[in-house]
């Protein structure tokens, strides 16, 4: 007889606080994904993904590091299960990307003259005031700001 292979994902303590909230933007991310884009440029149609991924990170990050409410262990199961983007969360970490909106505003492979995003540019240096980036539809993420 074949042995019967069983999802066995141990939930962490404190996995029963933060579920609600992830359900719920998991929730969103699917309508989000299943949204019709029509009339939407190509860029506009992934705009909501990114701001969800971007929310569903923030929340992760902010329970362990500004609010201290989860516990180590929680906190790196939820990102190795996926629930919040582990490479976004290390570049909060560091000085001058805490607000950063997503990683390819800072890659300058995506961008004219090799550079990064212009909502990367704080306000107080920008020629136009009212400026979205193509990327992902933020309005400006610059640590100055």
């Amino acid at each position: 007889m074949p042995k019967i292979k069983r999802n066995g994902v141990r939930f962490p303590e404190g996995w029963e606080l933060i579920e609600p909230t992830l359900r719920e933007l998991e929730g969103q991310m699917r309508e989000a994904e299943n949204d019709p884009h029509d009339g939407k440029r190509k860029c506009e149609a992934l705009w909501p993904i990114f701001r969800i991924n971007h929310q569903k990170s923030r929340y992760i990050f902010d329970l362990y590091y500004r609010r201290k409410e989860i516990s180590a262990e929680l906190y790196e199961f939820c990102l190795d299960q996926g629930y919040a983007d582990r490479n976004l969360v290390a570049k909060w970490k560091k000085p001058g990307y805490e607000r950063l909106c997503c990683l390819r505003c800072i890659q300058p492979r995506d961008h004219n003259f090799g550079t990064t995003c212009v909502c990367r540019v704080p306000r107080h240096l920008r020629e136009e005031k009212v400026i979205e980036c193509v990327h992902c539809g933020c309005k400006g993420c610059a640590s100055g700001d």
